[in-house]
């Protein structure tokens, strides 16, 4: 339920499902990093890790000198910074690149490091086959039984020429017709939604996912997430709606196939990163939404 002006509108949402019709539900999962102790606390920098079903968001406030190692990294992961004035090296395989902020650099499987070069907001995104990420979640108990309407964890093919660090600048101006800011590797798909102000609340778009969790990021701002989980004949498995207020920085993970939208609230400014792990087919067969599409094949006929 798009608004006519909406991208969205035009997505094919007649798709065949491939699991099950639902016969149970599981509850969203809501991570406010500014309202929970951090799980590490490294010469003054401070790292929160927060799940869902396939993606681990490791949220870190970082201070200059700190190094945030993957060893034996089993897939490509992404380091997102937000913010400018964000200076970071990241080294792979003998490879280095320096970047300034605003941006996304995605990094190959084996071991790795990310260096900050100055204070700043560090998240790093990695699928939950990294067992000691996953360990130190703070919703991890969460997890014990897992999301029976999301099929098993599945990436997408290697990117052409093979596996090397990418840099991909947000700083990307809009376009008619496209919705956000989305690069995907093997792995993830990330959408930086520009900044706005409060929402037009007469202008709402609620929709849903039959077999994907979505992970809502918000970097500014604060946002009220509503979901509404559809009935089914089992009354035992219904669930009360949701509206959950979600301030920066914070995760939510919306499971399937709830209703959800997204009300931005913050006077001035709001800013939300919409996550997906594997990355999502009907973005991927948008022509032009994929901004990195050329490098990351999509299986089957989705790549555009």
């Amino acid at each position: 339920m798009y608004a006519a002006n909406d991208p969205r509108a035009a997505l094919n949402t007649a798709t065949a499902r491939s699991n099950p019709a639902p016969a149970a539900y599981k509850g969203a999962e809501y991570a406010r990093f500014y309202d929970a102790p951090p799980q590490e606390v490294t010469g003054g920098s401070e790292t929160y890790y927060a799940r869902g079903q396939n993606l681990v968001v490791a949220h870190t406030r970082g201070k200059a000198g700190l190094v945030l190692s993957r060893t034996n990294q089993v897939d490509e992961y992404v380091v997102l910074l937000p913010n400018k004035d964000t200076p970071v090296e990241v080294l792979w395989n003998g490879q280095s690149i320096v970047v300034g902020g605003y941006c996304l650099v995605v990094v190959p499987p084996g071991d790795s490091e990310v260096h900050l070069k100055g204070d700043g907001e560090v998240i790093r995104l990695i699928t939950t086959r990294a067992d000691d990420l996953v360990a130190k979640c703070s919703n991890a108990d969460s997890y014990l039984s897992p999301d029976p309407n999301v099929p098993p964890f599945e990436p997408w093919p290697d990117p052409v020429g093979g596996h090397k660090l990418r840099q991909y600048s947000l700083d990307v101006p809009p376009e008619p017709g496209r919705f956000g800011i989305i690069f995907r590797c093997s792995t993830i798909m990330v959408n930086f939604l520009p900044g706005s102000g409060p929402r037009d609340i007469t202008r709402m778009s609620p929709h849903f996912h039959d077999d994907f969790e979505q992970y809502s990021l918000c970097v500014a701002g604060a946002y009220i997430h509503y979901l509404r989980w559809p009935w089914i004949s089992d009354l035992n498995a219904w669930r009360p709606d949701d509206a959950e207020l979600c301030a920066a920085p914070s995760v939510a993970v919306i499971p399937p196939p709830a209703i959800h939208t997204s009300r931005s609230m913050d006077p001035v400014k709001n800013v939300l990163v919409d996550i997906f792990s594997p990355p999502r087919a009907d973005f991927s067969a948008k022509p032009g939404w994929v901004l990195n599409a050329n490098e990351y094949p999509a299986p089957g006929n989705t790549a555009r």
